[in-house]
Formats: C-alpha cells, sequence, structure tokens
C-alpha cells in the first residue's frame, strides 16, 4: 500500500530552546514506522527567519531537501554550507549540526531519516518535552 500525505495539513509542533530563544521552529512527521513506513521516517519542518534548529546530533543518517526559504548549515567542524531552494544535503551518523534561517522567508524543508525509529539528542533542552532528546513518536518503544 502507497502512502501518500497532504504534508500542508498535518498540524505542526511547536519546538523551542529553554535557554537559547533563537532556537525556534515547527514540524510535523508524515511518516514513521508502523505509520506507514517500515524502514524510515520522514518529517517537514519550518524555520522563521532569524531562527534556527539547534546544535544536535541524529542518531540515523539524514538526507534533507530545502523546499524554500535561504540559510545556513553549520557543521560540527566549523565548516558552514548555504542552502536554498533546491538544495540537498546528506548528514551521516553521528554529525553534530545546525541549521540557521538567514533569509527573509520562512525555510521550508523535508528530512528523511534512514529509520523507522529513532533520537535526536540536542545541546539545549528542547520544549516541548523539556527534554535534550527528541525524535519519531514511536520512540521510547
Amino acid at each position: 500500500m502507497t502512502l501518500v500525505v497532504a504534508s500542508e495539513t498535518l498540524p505542526r509542533t511547536q519546538v523551542s530552546g529553554v535557554d537559547d530563544p533563537a532556537v525556534k521552529w515547527q514540524g510535523a512527521f508524515c511518516a514513521y514506522g508502523g505509520h506507514g513506513t517500515t524502514q524510515s521516517s520522514t518529517f517537514v519542518y519550518e524555520i522563521a527567519p532569524g531562527h534556527r534548529l539547534g546544535w544536535h546530533t541524529d542518531a540515523t543518517e539524514e538526507t534533507q531537501y530545502i523546499i524554500s526559504g535561504h540559510g545556513t548549515l553549520h557543521l560540527e567542524d566549523g565548516s558552514t554550507q548555504e542552502v536554498g531552494p533546491g538544495s540537498v544535503f546528506v548528514l551521516p551518523t553521528p554529525l553534530r549540526h545546525d541549521l540557521v534561517n538567514t533569509g527573509t522567508e520562512t525555510l521550508r524543508a523535508v528530512a528523511f531519516f534512514a529509520a523507522a525509529m529513532f533520537t535526536q539528542n540536542f545541546d539545549d533542552v528542547m520544549l516541548p518535552p523539556k527534554s535534550h532528546i527528541l525524535g519519531t513518536p514511536n520512540r521510547e518503544g
């Protein structure tokens, strides 16, 4: 059975950092293990101008596609890459990274993860759930 999701209609979870007001974004899982997939996860998200995802490490490889907006991808080695509409980048495990919206419009992207269940470990405590750990809704078993 093929899963088709109208991602623009999914309710977004508002996420923010406890200690850094610039860490602020919203997103929704389109599919993950037991909910449309068996081997992968797909997530759509938006970052408003001047905000960022926050430094974190994913427990699985991640591929991202930028739909709209412009940003700077920061990597743990100190390097940066400018990204914009049509940019695709792969983040191997366990590469610490952050994405900052440097443009004047909302940055919209889709992230594809190579696991049906995974966690993300953020440097900052994130709300919700007031934890360093985010990830797929099924991450706790």
